[in-house]
């Protein structure tokens, strides 16, 4: 069963699933989030997120060390981080696990 922000603590891990990786398309020149037959190309702030959470973090470590990166309000960074997530958990590019 995949677990959503719904059926987990209110601080989840954050990681990348089994065979997805991030990735530098050199013919486009961009970076990408690869996953079992599809590829994403990211923008600053994807990329920024993904980069974080590449080994696995806690959800709360993520929203405080790019709130601080960005010297920005720790709830607009919160709501577009957990968007972000929540979009790339449907598509299982994205896990969440009990801390």
């Amino acid at each position: 069963m995949t677990q959503t922000l719904e059926t987990i603590e209110s601080d989840p891990f954050v990681k990348l699933p089994r065979g997805v990786r991030l990735h530098h398309d050199r013919v486009r020149d961009l970076p990408v989030l690869l996953g079992p037959e599809r590829a994403l190309m990211l923008d600053e702030i994807g990329l920024a997120i993904l980069t974080e959470i590449d080994s696995g973090l806690q959800m709360s470590v993520l929203i405080d060390r790019l709130a601080a990166r960005y010297t920005a309000p720790r709830d607009e960074i919160a709501g577009d981080v957990i968007a972000f997530l929540e979009d790339l958990q449907v598509q299982r590019l994205v896990d969440y696990a009990d801390a």
